[in-house]
């Protein structure tokens, strides 16, 4: 019944019927002409025009003798340039960010024009615990929460406008901290049932599936039989289970498998975020990581990938401290920084090479690998930009003495890029049929609040980059094959039935660009840079960037999963 009430809704809203009238006798929003259409399937690109109408795209071809056109007066000369679906980024970060500048001018700039979010840790469900716990988040952006869930959340970034559509996962590890607060302890019968039944709720509140960022405290706490449970509940709502897997470093392969049994004991699709051979000691080994995924989609298993297609990731300082460390949240983990005998203890454990937790410290070179980039405790601000290596030496200091320190000073909040991956790595990985591209930062701004922090480049020029360097620089990749892989690739991955294509009937999600000139201009040192590049950007079908400039409009759509009931 559901199935036959959507269809009939989409029959009375489609493009083919506009008030009651034939779709024929009315005039484009807009008609692209001249471009070169790659529509995002990996095709060769082909010649035609693309009449616009109510959001959606009504028509593609010779549209020269269409009345439509003759009376539309937005007209786009799209020649030299490809016309595009807007790009997909599988992992965003911007669910607060929105809320501060809901332009996201990162986003738009490189042709973002859906996010996928909700890395672990997502929105919601909140409770008024955990806002105080993460006080110090919220008022670094200046942020009141007065939602509790998604349902709720969904509405304030709807009501308030958004330059992008948005999409979000439920995060495991919200779940947990909602029943089980930022403990090391085990759910009881009892309470697994209450983290399933807020799984379920999120998933009719239109999460698109259920995530765990499992190397953050207090994820690590989770064991597998936790995990499958909840993957097993969003499953049941047509959910995917998306990780950030346990281990990226030593413990990789077996973290696949990990990722894998809950894929298959769950019964749902499973996505890898940010694929990669974290430290020192892994490079060379993404042929075997390849190797594992091939064979576990070899044995049937829906398993994927994406990659933002640098040799840095970015987290937070923290996670370079053990997982017991964080019992009990940052409150706790500061009074054990505090405690020599505990400091102690937490320095013989990151230099010991054979510990069995994702010990980031083994897998950089050493202390001039970690860049500090966001903080909130004032004070620190001008150790943004600054490698630990610099700011040992101002401190006088040991480099995990002033690691710890900044920890204290910033109340745990600092976050850092960690140079700890290996190129050709990085390129194998990128070149997999069914490896996307996430951007994994928040969408940002190089003024007002957001301008103050130093950000990974990657916020602001991933798909760029990837255009520029690994296509028109390097031909690591082919142009069509890139466009798929940040359109049809990741629409397919998510369900997006309605975006990540140029064809009639889509939304009209469309970038317009000159392969030829493209390029990120952001980079370690000076990341508050907008990409150069994108002529016209389109969300919904109406222009976000309008002749290379921003234009503020804000007619994103949250994107909702398919578990999503009205209510």
């Amino acid at each position: 019944m559901r199935v036959l009430a959507a269809a009939l809704l989409l029959s009375l809203t489609s493009p083919a019927m506009i008030h009651g009238q034939p779709a024929a006798t009315q005039p484009f929003d807009v008609v692209i002409i001249n471009g070169h259409i790659i529509d995002g399937t990996g095709s060769p690109w082909y010649s035609g025009q693309i009449g616009i109408r109510a959001g959606h795209i009504e028509a593609i071809g010779n549209l020269e003798s269409d009345p439509r056109k003759q009376s539309t007066t937005k007209i786009i000369d799209a020649a030299g340039k490809v016309v595009a679906p807007g790009f997909i980024d599988m992992l965003g970060q911007s669910e607060s960010t929105i809320l501060v500048d809901p332009r996201l001018p990162s986003k738009i700039y490189q042709g973002i024009t859906t996010e996928v979010t909700g890395e672990g840790n997502s929105a919601a469900p909140l409770n008024a615990t955990m806002i105080a716990a993460d006080r110090a988040g919220y008022d670094h952006l200046k942020i009141d929460p007065d939602w509790t869930t998604l349902r709720q959340y969904f509405a304030r970034i709807e009501r308030q406008g958004m330059g992008i559509n948005l999409a979000s996962y439920v995060g495991e590890t919200s779940v947990r901290r909602m029943v089980l607060g930022d403990a090391d302890i085990q759910p009881t019968p009892a309470q697994l049932d209450q983290m399933r039944a807020l799984v379920r709720q999120a998933m009719q509140d239109g999460a698109v599936g259920v995530s765990t960022s499992l190397q953050y405290a207090p994820a690590p706490y989770a064991k597998t039989p936790e995990l499958i449970a909840m993957a097993a509940e969003a499953g049941k709502y047509g959910g995917i289970y998306a990780t950030h897997m346990r281990s990226e470093g030593d413990a990789v392969l077996e973290s696949i498998d990990e990722a894998v049994r809950i894929g298959k004991e769950g019964h749902l699709p499973v996505e890898i975020w940010h694929l990669k051979a974290a430290g020192k000691s892994n490079w060379g080994r993404m042929p075997q990581i390849v190797a594992r995924i091939n064979a576990a989609r070899a044995a049937g298993i829906d398993v994927s990938a994406n990659t933002y297609a640098y040799t840095a990731w970015f987290n937070t300082f923290s996670a370079f401290i053990p997982p017991w460390a964080h019992d009990g949240g940052d409150a706790k983990l500061i009074e054990r920084l505090k405690d020599p005998a505990q400091r102690a203890r937490i320095r013989k454990e990151m230099l010991d090479p054979k510990g069995d937790w994702d010990n980031e410290w083994q897998e950089i070179p050493g202390p001039e690998a970690i860049q500090i980039a966001v903080v909130q405790n004032p004070e620190l601000v001008p150790l943004q930009g600054k490698r630990l290596s610099e700011v040992a030496a101002m401190w006088k200091e040991d480099p995990i003495d002033a690691l710890c320190d900044i920890l204290i000073k910033d109340k745990a909040f600092t976050n850092v890029a960690v140079f700890g991956m290996d190129e050709p790595d990085v390129v194998l990985a990128l070149k997999q049929p069914w490896v996307s591209v996430d951007n994994d930062s928040q969408g940002t701004a190089p003024d007002g609040l957001l301008g103050t922090e130093h950000p990974h480049p990657r916020a602001y020029g991933t798909f760029p980059r990837i255009l520029r360097k690994y296509v028109r620089e390097e031909h690591a990749l082919t142009l069509e094959d890139t466009i798929r892989k940040f359109t049809a690739l990741p629409a397919q991955r998510m369900r997006f039935t309605d975006r990540g294509v140029l064809k009639q009937g889509m939304w009209a999600d469309v970038v317009i660009f000159d392969p030829q000139t493209i390029r990120d201009l952001a980079t370690f040192e000076k990341p508050n840079q907008l990409s150069e590049g994108m002529a016209y950007v389109l969300v919904n079908g109406v222009p976000v960037i309008a002749d290379g400039k921003m234009t503020s409009a804000l007619p994103g759509k949250v994107v909702l999963g398919p578990g999503y009931s009205a209510q």
